[in-house]
């Protein structure tokens, strides 16, 4: 399975990040990675990695000006893209076929291609603009997948939510890791299984 990795300018690298670890750890699992400036800025101002450090955890890292870049292309196989995070100007470029970097030009080939597009939306609140544009998104196929914590799981930590949502995030791709605890439903005495 080849996947690409985007991240762009908003708030939430780490569940880029965790992704990539993540799929590092799994079979058959080809990453590829573009990111843009802001993106690349925000890995600093959120986290203790470095850029240089997360580009080593994908299998090919692509420069975002690099139009000619093989993911830019629908006859280089891919099966998915995860922008995570996705900001709004991301999303606005993706929604209006806007594809002046390589990260956005990627993600319209996978619309065309008919593959797997999920953008994971980080802004809040929202005003009525970016609802338009997720709507938009929506019709067109792409999954929306805002970083909406879970509680049921009784996360303790930053990292159970993050990874809880990266669980998720893979789910949509039909890949498993073991990060999510799945819901079972509360239990009813009156219940009987076979």
């Amino acid at each position: 399975m080849r996947i690409i990795i985007g991240i762009s300018g908003a708030s939430g690298v780490i569940y880029s990040i965790r992704l990539l670890e993540t799929l590092q750890s799994l079979d058959d699992v080809e990453t590829h990675l573009v990111m843009s400036s802001t993106g690349r800025m925000n890995i600093n101002i959120e986290t203790d990695w470095d850029p240089k450090s997360v580009e080593k955890l994908a299998d090919v890292v692509h420069r975002n000006n690099d139009v000619g870049a093989m993911i830019a292309s629908g006859s280089y196989r891919c099966d998915s893209m995860i922008v995570a995070p996705c900001s709004m100007k991301t999303l606005s470029a993706i929604v209006n076929s806007y594809s002046d970097n390589l990260l956005c030009r990627a993600a319209d080939v996978m619309l065309k291609e008919r593959k797997r597009l999920i953008l994971v939306p980080r802004e809040s609140p929202l005003h009525t603009g970016h609802c338009r544009l997720l709507y938009e998104a929506s019709h067109m196929g792409i999954d929306i997948a805002p970083p909406m914590p879970a509680f049921y799981n009784r996360p303790v930590s930053v990292d159970d939510i993050v990874n809880h949502t990266v669980g998720r995030l893979l789910d949509l791709v039909g890949l498993d890791a073991g990060l999510v605890k799945r819901w079972a439903g509360v239990p009813d005495p009156q219940q009987r299984h076979r």
